[in-house]
């Protein structure tokens, strides 16, 4: 009874116990294991965003810089281009702020200097015939070599027209309307009674040319008659625009 109870004794407290014991160890090895694991893959897939990361960043920073150097040379282009068309509206500018009186008076002063080049051409040179007809009330001829197309038998009427309208096409340009209107008083004040003074003298030496066309040579000049009419014309819009402030602006209403 003492050897089955030593027996019993022996197979029943070390040995199963000890096995237990030994297990415990090997699965927290296993678990061990299994934690070493993860974070190998956790590494990896940082790895993989950091690098991913890294060559989106460096493509955005070369699309940055080919935009960057696209802007700067389009932006040197327009300031290599931007002298010369600012000096162009510079000088067109007055086309479009003086206002339609005098922009009108000056394409009629243009229409009168080339019609006074014409004249002045034929009158000097025997191969060039005015357009005109030579018979009959309407006769350019008779009147272009008449007596009185020469002041004092010195002076082509021509040539006098033709510097005259030199000198009034640069009064009516729309560069010395813009002086006026945007100038100091007295300059404006100036050009305004200038230019009043050179038309109604102008106008004067055409009524005279009238008189002479129609009582003296009986015969009408076509070419002449339409440079009359373009004075006229220009008399009668700068005496209206004179009857403005010297600026070109309506004077206000009192009361």
């Amino acid at each position: 009874m003492a050897a089955q109870k030593k027996q019993a004794g022996r197979g029943g407290t070390g040995r199963p116990s000890s096995r237990g014991t030994r297990q415990a160890p090997g699965a927290g090895r296993a678990g061990a294991g299994n934690t070493r694991q993860r974070p190998s893959g956790a590494a990896t897939q940082a790895t993989g965003n950091g690098a991913a990361s890294a060559k989106s960043q460096a493509t955005g920073n070369s699309a940055a810089q080919a935009r960057s150097a696209a802007q700067a040379r389009s932006a040197s282009a327009v300031a290599s281009a931007a002298p010369a068309s600012g000096f162009v509206s510079r000088i067109l500018a007055p086309f479009r702020t003086i206002g339609p009186v005098p922009l009108a008076t000056f394409i009629l002063s243009l229409y009168a200097l080339g019609a006074s080049v014409y004249l002045t051409i034929t009158h000097y040179d025997a191969n060039v015939t005015l357009a005109c007809s030579d018979k009959g009330l309407v006769n350019c001829l008779a009147v272009t070599t008449s007596p009185q197309s020469m002041v004092f038998g010195i002076f082509p009427v021509a040539v006098i027209g033709l510097a005259y309208y030199v000198f009034m096409t640069a009064l009516n340009s729309p560069w010395l309307w813009r002086l006026q209107q945007a100038g100091s008083d007295k300059i404006s004040t100036i050009l305004r009674y200038v230019r009043l003074g050179t038309i109604l003298a102008g106008m004067g030496f055409v009524l005279y040319l009238i008189y002479a066309e129609l009582i003296q040579i009986r015969a009408i000049c076509l070419w002449c008659t339409s440079v009359h009419v373009a004075t006229f014309l220009i008399f009668a819009l700068i005496v209206f625009y004179t009857s403005l402030s010297p600026r070109g602006q309506a004077r206000p209403s009192r009361g």
